[in-house]
């Protein structure tokens, strides 16, 4: 709880008072701290985090070594392995980022390195929610990591500096969570302060203790960590690490009244609202705890005593010091914003209700209500009602309901929402006019298509209505590929610009059956669906007069983060098409690099600066990688040559549909964060074809052919042409050794494709 200002004056060091969000206050004390290193992946809504830092990084603000993952997963290896060496280390992340590092976490924290890892909180999917609840931090409740809620932009702020010092501590040895709510404390800007002078910080955390530790630099007393243990050893282990876990209550509270003395704000274990009378009370973490204290204000001054409850420290679990607060409470209703399915209430009702149960004096009757799912705001009203709940337990002297949801609504068969548009199938998108036939002699395909236009009347897969940006180049290129494939599809989209802006429940976009899952696993969940398919036909147990085609389709992000599902598939060499759209970046969780993206682009982590100019390192050639799988087929095509591209879609087709996988790499504008014109779209993409940065060639059956060349057309163009088309890639005109860097990777690849090309041996 902050102290008046003018008791503030008093502290021990400067502060600066301004107006940030928690997602800047993390930040900034990570930049103040100056950490090692930050192995991160990209997610709404801690993107952020990274996302200032870098900013903060071109302006010379600190020296962290921001490392951009291929995943959740990738990016706490990332941390582990600079912790283990003996590095300070900073981590953001969110839901189901969170649960795909999870595996991770217990390795952290079970040899004993320290970090600070800040947990943004989101609803856990399926179905797919960005927005804050507490699902995915109740899963990190048993990593053995010491876990801090902050319930405000300034508590994310303290808690950031105080943790590393708990974490470094010689009696704890532990990583560190800091929990703070997705939107809510993460994005809303509040009155702040933090210390003028990043000294002030690194002198209240020390020097970096971690070097006098075990740890693999350490040549004259080298260690091996993670060694396999049998389970006596195991068994140690996990004492020793609870006990230390035990022990960092203790060095929570002294850390905690050392930063007090220093910037007069305090934090101890629970923070206690109204509680030294309380007979009915409510619990509730972060956020919400705040508009609860204002209701209990109201009910004081009608002569019922009401407190809150919120904890500053959830791991260690407080039990004695909710043991002494609720002894002479009647009734607690204790709010969480995650289930823990089928055990009648939350993870943190059953322990607080376990807390109680050893204490023989308590007679607290206990009530749970799981609320703010998905985001759902708490109002002063709802706090009213959790507290009505706990007067009419205290009243009765039991719960008439111990557990329930708050807030929800329960569907009714007349509220069914109609299908507004007959989906068509089969023969409608099946038009006669594409032609594909194998060719003995070469052991390729041909393949005759007609004009575009004749293809005007097939079905559009998707329905107007979607949402997405003016210009977006994503969608018009997925449409026109669609015209090339016939009949029937089963497309999964993985997470991606592509899958929200056609999918928002109760609406979608889809005529055809679609199936959404992250990014990570899609090509092995399509896979599974095909394979049920052909199992289940095989058996005679489905009846279809054609088999559909089974398509997947990706950002670039999803090649990157899904890339070893992809690759997996391919080497099962399953009959599907995989379909990346790339435009350049991360663009559904605000335009962060990929690995996609060119050497020296500009993005929202690789900005242009002082101390950093774009991207470094040169675009992933997702093509040649998968091609390297031996798959049949892949490709690359571009909307500004739609009749190569219709080609391309059917020749996928007839591989996926008889032979294996087929993959291709699609260009797709992306005005919003190219920073170019919406009416351009197709321009920069045929300029960048037309300077060689994205050649259109397939690879068939191992054979490398180039199926447009702008050198024989006289048409190509420098880098410089195309660049200059785009707001993110203009400072490249000026930075002259940069785009030579980058003109001379374009040449060298455009080379190697050409020896390809006259070479069918390479």
């Amino acid at each position: 709880m902050a102290k008046l200002e003018e008791e503030l004056k008093q502290a021990g060091a400067a502060q600066v008072t301004t107006f940030e969000s928690g997602n800047e206050m993390a930040a900034t004390a990570a930049a103040q701290i100056n950490y090692h290193m930050m192995g991160y992946f990209p997610i709404t809504p801690s993107t952020e985090v990274a996302q200032y830092l870098d900013q903060m990084r071109t302006r010379g603000q600190h020296n962290i070594k921001l490392v951009a993952a291929d995943g959740e997963h990738g990016s706490a290896g990332i941390c582990y392995g600079a912790a283990a060496a003996g590095a300070r280390v900073v981590n953001a992340t969110s839901s189901q980022g969170f649960l795909y590092m999870l595996e991770q976490l217990p390795v952290q924290s079970g040899t004993r390195f320290p970090m600070v890892m800040n947990l943004v909180t989101r609803a856990v999917s399926g179905p797919l929610d960005i927005r804050g609840d507490h699902s995915d931090l109740y899963y990190g409740l048993n990593t053995g990591w010491v876990i801090l809620t902050a319930s405000t932009p300034q508590a994310v702020y303290d808690m950031n500096i105080m943790a590393l010092k708990i974490a470094e501590h010689s009696d704890v040895r532990l990583p560190v969570m800091v929990a703070y709510d997705g939107f809510y404390t993460s994005h809303q800007k509040r009155k702040v302060q933090y210390f003028a002078d990043a000294e002030t910080v690194r002198g209240f955390v020390g020097p970096n203790p971690n070097l006098n530790h075990p740890n693999l630099l350490d040549f004259e007393h080298p260690v091996t960590v993670g060694a396999h243990m049998n389970g006596d050893d195991l068994s140690n282990n996990h004492f020793q690490q609870s006990e230390a876990l035990r022990r960092s209550e203790a060095v929570y509270e002294q850390v905690v009244a050392e930063y007090a003395s220093l910037s007069g704000r305090e934090y101890p274990i629970l923070d206690l609202y109204h509680m030294e009378d309380a007979e009915v009370a409510v619990f509730l973490l972060n956020s919400a705890a705040e508009s609860a204290k204002d209701v209990a204000d109201q009910l004081r001054a009608r002569g019922i005593k009401a407190g809150v409850v919120r904890p500053n420290i959830i791991r260690p679990f407080p039990a004695a010091q909710l043991r002494e607060a609720l002894r002479n409470v009647k009734a607690l209703v204790v709010g969480e914003r995650a289930d823990s399915y089928g055990a009648d209430g939350g993870n943190l009702t059953h322990e607080i209700k376990a807390a109680l149960q050893e204490d023989p004096l308590n007679k607290t009757t206990v009530l749970c209500r799981i609320f703010g799912l998905g985001g759902k705001d708490f109002y002063a009203e709802d706090a009213e009602a959790f507290f009505q709940l706990a007067i009419e337990a205290a009243e009765a002297g039991h719960a008439e309901k111990p557990f329930d949801y708050y807030g929800i609504h329960p569907g009714s068969p007349d509220k069914v929402m109609p299908q507004v548009m007959q989906s068509p199938r089969g023969d409608a998108y099946r038009t006669g006019l594409i032609q594909v036939t194998p060719d003995e002699a070469t052991g390729k395909l041909k393949v005759k298509v007609p004009p575009l236009r004749s293809l005007t009347t097939k079905p559009r897969r998707l329905t107007p209505g979607h949402g997405a940006c003016p210009g977006c180049g994503a969608l018009s290129a997925l449409e026109l590929f669609f015209k090339g494939i016939e009949g029937d599809i089963v497309v999964l989209f993985q997470t991606g610009c592509v899958y929200v802006v056609t999918t928002g429940y109760p609406y979608t976009s889809h005529k055809q059956p679609m199936i959404h899952n992250l990014f990570q696993n899609g090509a092995a969940t399509l896979s599974g669906a095909l394979e049920a398919y052909l199992e289940m036909k095989r058996r005679n147990e489905i009846e279809m007069s054609d088999d559909p085609t089974f398509i997947m389709i990706s950002g670039d992000g999803g090649m990157d983060i899904g890339m070893g599902s992809a690759i997996g598939a391919a080497l099962r060499n399953h009959k599907l098409i995989m379909l990346e759209y790339d435009n350049e970046g991360y663009m559904n969780t605000g335009s962060q690099q990929s690995y996609s993206t060119p050497l020296g682009h500009m993005t929202s982590t690789s900005g242009v600066g002082k101390m950093q100019k774009g991207k470094q390192g040169h675009h992933k050639d997702t093509v040649q990688i998968m091609a390297a799988c031996n798959i049949p087929y892949a490709f690359t095509a571009a909307e500004s040559h739609p009749q190569d591209m219709l080609r391309k879609a059917a020749k996928a087709q007839w591989y996926a549909n008889n032979v294996g996988t087929a993959y291709g790499k699609i260009l797709c504008a992306c005005p919003l964060n190219w920073k170019s014109e919406d009416r351009l779209g197709t321009s920069i993409v045929e300029a960048a074809v037309e300077s060689c940065f994205f050649p259109l060639y397939e690879i068939e059956q191992g054979n490398t052919t180039i199926t447009y060349n702008p050198e024989d057309k006289g048409k190509r163009i420098p880098a410089a042409e195309w660049l200059k088309l785009m707001g993110k890639t203009k400072h490249l005109l000026k930075e002259e050794a940069t785009l030579a860097t980058f003109e001379q990777e374009i040449e060298r690849r455009w080379t190697i494709l050409k020896k390809k090309h006259e070479i069918s041996e390479l």
